[in-house]
């Protein structure tokens, strides 16, 4: 139990192996699907998740995810792929109520470790207040594990990626280098209080950050992971017809990530959110080693949350409280150019949809 390693038996961490938001495009096209009026959000947008419309007050909101290990110690693990699924839910502005175990094990991994997987998840469900109801589970050579979540929300409050408007503030809720980090942790480049705080941002649920952003006037919203910032950024921008101008000099950047990306400690996965999303963004003269973790897939990411002007201050003060400051972005409409050290000008081109 002790020497069992569980990133040593995964090609990918976290969801650096998710499949790259322009394949799926390609692998989503030309699939025929019904119509139906009380589907609200579906597979046709690039959103967190499924919103269903059960009645003028209640909407079902689904969603699932589950990737190989980014941790290696079973219980951690299992707590971060939990911690993830159920941040699909909170992004929509809605609360999980139910979720099923999706896992896949090595047939020789010592029953200790699956049930440690496991128990991880079941304490972050039971931390935000739903149940594990089932779940599936199969053989594999590569662990896995993640939940797929179904949570409940007001048809009239739903949130979605694609609601930002001009002149909006946005607030993200994490730092950014997870997956820069996690490339690290594979070559054990990261210093053991680095894990930690890696480990302690992906086992952070986002039900505070979403209890705190429905009592504002909020018009969008997102989780980052797999596609990144830039990534998911441009699905927000590309959604709401806008267009996104940051502060990167406001966006919180874990030092040590920094370091590595300046080495050239990369995942996969980086390379794949710039393939998707560098033709949207214009980087400017900004530092390679900061473009590179503006792309970097994140696991269990925070919120990136576009709220009313008026209520922006009102809202970051409501977070002053968290444990992890926030970045203070803006739209490119409601910023000040004079303001602007260093910025990031992404481009919303609506060539196509993207999922």
């Amino acid at each position: 139990m002790d020497d069992i390693k569980l990133t040593k038996l995964a090609n990918c961490a976290g969801c650096g192996a998710k499949v790259g938001a322009g394949e799926l495009a390609k692998l989503l096209e030309d699939i025929r699907v019904h119509s139906d009026p009380n589907l609200l959000v579906g597979f046709d947008r690039s959103d967190d998740a499924s919103v269903y419309k059960i009645s003028d007050e209640l909407a079902l909101v689904q969603t699932v995810d589950f990737f190989p290990p980014i941790a290696d110690d079973p219980y951690t693990f299992g707590a971060i792929a939990a911690t993830n699924a159920l941040s699909d839910v909170y992004a929509m502005g809605g609360e999980p109520k139910l979720a099923l175990n999706i896992m896949a094990v090595p047939e020789n991994m010592p029953a200790e470790a699956v049930h440690n997987i496991l128990r991880g998840g079941y304490d972050k469900v039971f931390e935000a207040g739903a149940l594990i109801t089932g779940g599936h589970s199969i053989y594999d050579d590569e662990p896995k594990y993640g939940l797929a979540v179904t949570g409940f929300v007001h048809p009239d409050k739903m949130l979605t990626n694609s609601g930002a408007r001009p002149g909006d503030i946005l607030l993200y809720t994490k730092p950014l280098g997870i997956g820069v980090l996690t490339s690290g942790m594979k070559s054990d480049m990261v210093k053991p209080e680095t894990i930690a705080l890696a480990n302690s941002l992906m086992t952070t649920l986002n039900k505070s950050a979403r209890d705190a952003m429905v009592k504002y006037r909020v018009h969008a919203c997102t989780d980052i992971t797999g596609f990144g910032l830039m990534g998911h950024m441009l699905e927000m921008a590309q959604g709401s017809d806008t267009e996104i101008q940051i502060r990167v000099d406001a966006v919180d950047i874990i030092p040590d990530a920094l370091e590595l990306a300046r080495l050239g400690v990369l995942p996969a996965g980086m390379y794949r959110n710039r393939k998707f999303a560098g033709a949207f963004v214009d980087v400017g003269e900004l530092e390679l080693a900061v473009q590179d973790l503006l792309f970097d897939p994140q696991t269990s990411g925070g919120l990136l949350i576009a709220v009313d002007e008026s209520d922006a201050d009102a809202l970051f003060e409501a977070y002053a409280d968290m444990v992890y400051r926030l970045a203070f972005l803006r739209t490119k409409s409601g910023a000040d150019a004079d303001d602007i050290v260093q910025e990031v000008f992404l481009r919303a081109m609506r060539a196509k949809p993207v999922w």
